[in-house]
């Protein structure tokens, strides 16, 4: 899947669901090493797991982040499943 972002430096996110776990998050932009560091942590989590954790992460004064980001496109995900 391909998430549009909002509010952050990345522009997208892109990931991969399998059995109900993530692979392969790739983020387009943002701050490289810190997007790669949440990228390979999350790497075959549990999708309720990875929004558990990351829901609600803030970046600065910014009201979202880019774990944040992708805690909503995993949202998206499941609720395009339904």
């Amino acid at each position: 899947m391909i998430y549009k972002t909002k509010g952050v430096c990345a522009a997208q996110i892109s990931f991969d669901v399998k059995d109900n776990k993530v692979y392969n998050v790739s983020f387009l932009g943002g701050c490289n090493g810190n997007t790669q560091g949440v990228g390979k942590l999350v790497e075959g989590m549990d999708v309720d797991e990875v929004i558990k954790r990351l829901k609600g992460i803030r970046c600065g004064f910014k009201p979202t982040s880019c774990p944040d980001q992708l805690a909503r496109a995993l949202e998206e995900y499941k609720s395009a499943q339904a």
